[in-house]
């Protein structure tokens, strides 16, 4: 009988799977680790290993650390600069050392390591520290890993009879990362906080951080932080024509929406006014709908969460995996955006006919309401949209898990439903020489809108009948001014999608970089002003041409002129409340415009090293680049920036000076 050592990325995960693939029959071993247990029972995997002795057992989380030799522990000496090319040692964590010590065992008396950590680059480079644990054991194991995205018990076994090879190339590019990471961040730390501490008063016990994609996620703070403090109002105006027919006022949009020049508005009124009245040139009206949602990724997840269930990335990320370790839904870390058309979505959704809430609804699409989901562009091959596996009774939940698993029930139920459809009408007046619109929709069918509240589409009033050709006589028309405003301080949502748009993290960990700029008190969180709230969405028709709003328009320069003095740390987001908006405190502002003021050509605050890293971790998954010519090519350019800081620190200390001791 064939040996095999299964060893999953979590305990829980490895009881779940035991649970599986013994049929509820397994034994208990402890280990010397209290939270690793072995667990033993019999399995067909079929060919070629057919019914097979299983010892299942888990890591918990990365087993080793990359660290550098004791001679590089003193900060001062050497110098920071010499971790660059420094040597590193990659070692078992101390709390690991049982742990490893454990499959090191069992390896020695299995045949095949089955590796069943996540499906993910990260998980890749674990499972590739579980197999050389196992080799230390037994240099002859065979290896294979499991794949798979839900511990469903259909879908384990399947998994556990298709076994694949563990990929390489992703424990290559998770290990260059994380080499990177460590000489990069070690470097620039001693050299901030060497360099910085001597300027005294709060600077003199701070411990400057550095990660190279903290400081472009805090440089998107600075600066919008600085196009709101900057920006100058512009007052504008504008001519509005409002009719009235069958007791029913309609609002004709100008075509110009609005200008900065208010003799030229005057011109264009005063011939509106001489023309005494306006023809109908366009009468339209014509089907339209509201899209429903694309299937849920994780970056998505992370900013509805945000927006709607008042609990940041970071929390929204726990609770996603502590459901996940449950069985309640798939795996949370994906790109993937569409649906495998093998999939049995019909199951899926019969699963959840029996909740009071939206039962209703699901049985409704069980009974031939049912439609594919939207196909987005993005599928990282590894794993499907997040969706729900089983149903899960809201008394089973702790209170932040049944907002998630809601949202995560009512996204997936909403895109296996048919887009909200109506009927949008469109009128097109001539007046004058000047060309003004109106727009109605009636929504006909809401479709996903009943089962998916955190879209609205209420539509508007009837449009009276209008005639193609027809004059009259407007009730009223006036010229109208405003000023424009400022942008919002960026909320996290806001965050998350320039980092995801400029290549700052993955959808695994954008969150935690996030919180990390809070801990390293860069950042503050306020409450937004103004009592705009999370649930103010366009209830526009898909169809429809927006006017170009009222925000951003002024003058004034992104950086430049002294920030806030945010000393203190706000809180975290999340928890009820308004929403949070994200502004730098003096320290953030100070580091971003010191490194902003050098000129150099990859400034730290922005994001383009750090997206040129992410693509050579991409191009090493895909076999375009190797491990020692991405940390060659990477290293060359921060040590460049390095040499170029050391050489402008006067710059970066004038700004400490400027925002944080007010010498500007």
């Amino acid at each position: 009988m064939t040996r095999v050592l299964c060893v999953a990325e979590k305990p829980s995960i490895a009881k779940a799977v035991a649970q599986h693939l013994g049929g509820g029959r397994y034994e208990v071993r402890n280990t010397r680790d209290t939270y690793v247990k072995n667990y033993t029972f019999d399995f067909d995997f079929g060919a070629p290993w057919g019914r097979s002795s299983v010892t299942m057992t888990s890591v918990r989380g990365h087993l080793t650390d990359v660290q550098f030799p004791p001679e590089y522990k003193k900060w001062e000496y050497p110098p920071p600069d010499s971790l660059f090319n420094a040597p590193v040692l990659t070692l078992v964590h101390e709390n690991n050392k049982n742990v490893a010590k454990n499959i090191e065992e069992q390896a020695r008396y299995a045949d095949v390591l089955f590796i069943w950590t996540d499906c993910d680059r990260e998980g890749e480079h674990i499972g590739g520290e579980v197999r050389d644990a196992a080799r230390r054991g037994n240099r002859q194991i065979q290896i294979k890993r499991a794949r798979f995205s839900n511990i469903e018990r259909g879908h384990v076994i399947s998994a556990a009879r298709n076994p694949i090879a563990l990929d390489d190339r992703q424990v290559e590019a998770v290990a260059a990362r994380i080499e990177l990471d460590l000489r990069i961040g070690y470097a620039f730390t001693r050299f901030l906080t060497l360099n910085l501490r001597p300027l005294g008063g709060p600077m003199a016990d701070l411990t400057i951080s550095y990660g190279s994609c903290q400081f472009p996620t805090l440089g998107f703070v600075v600066d919008r932080y600085f196009r709101v403090k900057n920006f100058v109002p512009e007052t504008f105006w504008s001519i509005k024509v409002m009719h009235e027919r069958d007791k029913i006022k309609v609002n004709f949009n100008w075509a110009r929406h609005r200008l900065f020049d208010r003799m030229a508005v005057v011109l264009f009124y005063e011939r509106c006014l001489s023309a005494k009245v306006a023809k109908v040139t366009k009468v339209e009206q014509k089907p339209t709908k509201k899209w429903k949602p694309l299937p849920l990724t994780t970056v998505e997840l992370q900013k509805m969460a945000t927006r709607f269930l008042r609990l940041t990335g970071q929390q929204t990320m726990t609770v996603a995996e502590t459901l996940y370790n449950k069985g309640f839904i798939s795996y949370p870390r994906t790109e993937t955006d569409r649906f495998d058309k093998a999939m049995n979505l019909m199951e899926l959704v019969r699963k959840q006919t029996p909740d009071t809430r939206w039962g209703e609804f699901a049985q409704n699409l069980v009974d031939g309401a049912f439609q594919q989901p939207r196909q987005g562009r993005h599928d990282d091959k590894a794993h499907p949209p997040i969706h729900p596996i089983i149903y899960a009774a809201p008394s089973v939940l702790s209170e932040d898990e049944r907002k998630v698993y809601e949202f995560i029930v009512r996204r997936f139920l909403a895109c296996c439903s048919e887009d909200a459809r109506g009927v949008a009408t469109d009128v097109e007046l001539t007046y004058g020489e000047e060309i003004f619109t109106a727009h109605g929709v009636i929504v006909l069918e809401r479709n996903y809108l009943d089962v998916y509240p955190y879209e609205k589409w209420t539509g508007t009033s009837e449009l009276p009948k209008f005639t193609l050709g027809e004059r009259f006589e407007p009730t009223e028309a006036m010229i109208t001014e405003g000023k424009t405003t400022p942008p919002g301080y960026l909320t996290e949502a806001d965050l998350i999608a320039l980092m995801d748009a400029n290549g700052i993290g993955t959808d695994a960990t954008m969150a935690e970089h996030i919180d990390k700029i809070q801990q390293r008190e860069y950042v503050r969180t306020v409450e937004r002003a103004g009592g705009r709230g999370a649930n103010d969405n366009a209830d526009d028709d898909e169809d429809e041409n927006s006017a170009p709003p009222t925000r951003g328009r002024g003058r004034g320069r992104p950086r430049g002129s002294r920030g806030g003095r945010g000393g203190a740390r706000g809180g975290r987001g999340g928890g009820g409340g308004g929403v949070k908006e994200f502004v730098p405190t003096s320290l953030g502002v100070a580091l971003i415009q010191g490194f902003d003021r050098m000129h150099f050509d990859t400034s730290l605050g922005k994001p383009f090293l750090r997206k040129e890293m992410e693509l050579k971790m991409k191009a090493i998954c895909e076999g375009r680049a190797t491990k020692g010519a991405v940390l060659r090519e990477s290293l060359t350019k921060y040590r460049n920036v390095y040499d170029q800081s050391r050489e402008e620190l006067n710059i970066l200390k004038a700004a400490c000076r400027e925002y944080i001791f007010g010498n500007g």
